[in-house]
């Protein structure tokens, strides 16, 4: 019994959701059809692919076999179509990039809107998530990350540095106990992550700076940002991000300044797309441009 290629695509997808109902609203299928297409791969390789519990599906040691050579067959496909569509300065199709909710809505988006302008075939899809997007699963073709990933079949480039500093609105200053010393910040409130849910130690700002408790808290760094805003206390705050944010100014700027840093995140087997290789390029050029420029106007 020869297995059907589209099984295998089919398979990947109940691979990454770990579910057959997660595969299927991405494949546009009910539960039931991708379960029949699953158990017709399996026959046909004459092997067990995942392994059923109330958890989820989970590969097998010959799922995880079959896994790399799908994913090779997939990347195939994609390099396939870009050839028969030929060579070509106009990118085209479709492009999901992850990032920090930060980055995804002060950065990001100013540098996508021209992208799509000059290439009206191009479809961008921003996943903007304050979590490590999951590229294993193909949450997203890349993602900007704040760390390099530690495990996993990943090409990483670092973008850039950029700068966060201590800020608070002008009307909360004028009426809070002077900030003169770093030892003053201790009678201020601060506004940050909710503690158990920093997803990475980079973003964990107020434990370098020695503030033990967050007064108002959030997972959302625009969020954030609005509560400082609106005089509710301190926060750190990216400098491109105060470009956007006219009643916030720094405090303490030559005493407390940090230093983070933004990865490109891509699967090894996407350096063969030219496609994916000038995409890549286009936003990496666009984050570290559009962060320079911002910060200027900090």
């Amino acid at each position: 019994m020869e297995p059907h290629w589209d099984d295998l695509r089919v398979f990947l997808f109940v691979a990454r959701e770990e579910s057959l109902s997660g595969a299927g609203k991405r494949l546009k299928m009910d539960p039931a059809t991708v379960g029949r297409r699953i158990a017709r791969l399996e026959a046909a390789m004459g092997a067990t692919l995942f392994i059923k519990s109330p958890q989820g599906y989970t590969l097998t040691g010959a799922g995880e076999r079959l896994l790399a050579h799908g994913e090779e067959a997939e990347q195939a496909m994609r390099a396939g179509v870009e050839a028969l569509s030929g060579p070509d300065d106009v990118l085209s199709g479709q492009i999901r990039i992850g990032a920090p909710d930060g980055c995804a809505y002060y950065v990001l988006s100013p540098i996508c809107s021209p992208l799509s302008r000059n290439n009206p075939d191009l479809d961008i899809q921003i996943v903007a998530l304050p979590r490590v997007v999951n590229l294993n699963r193909r949450e997203a073709d890349m993602a900007i990350t704040v760390s390099p990933p530690t495990a996993g079949q990943f090409h990483v480039e670092k973008i850039t540095d950029y700068k966060l500093h201590i800020a608070g609105a002008r009307q909360y200053l004028r009426r809070r106990p002077p900030i003169k010393t770093i030892a003053d910040l201790k009678n201020h409130p601060f506004i940050g992550y909710i503690p158990d849910m920093i997803y990475d130690a980079e973003l964990d700002y107020l434990r370098d700076l020695g503030v033990d408790r967050v007064a108002l808290a959030s997972n959302s760094v625009p969020l954030q940002l609005r509560m400082a805003s609106q005089g509710d206390g301190l926060c750190v705050a990216h400098d491109f991000a105060l470009a956007q944010h006219n009643l916030l100014r720094k405090v303490l700027p030559d005493q407390v300044s940090l230093t983070r840093s933004f990865y490109l995140v891509r699967h090894k087997s996407d350096m063969r797309s030219d496609r994916m290789n000038r995409l890549a390029a286009a936003i990496m050029t666009g984050v570290r441009d559009e962060v320079l420029r911002l910060e200027e106007q900090s």
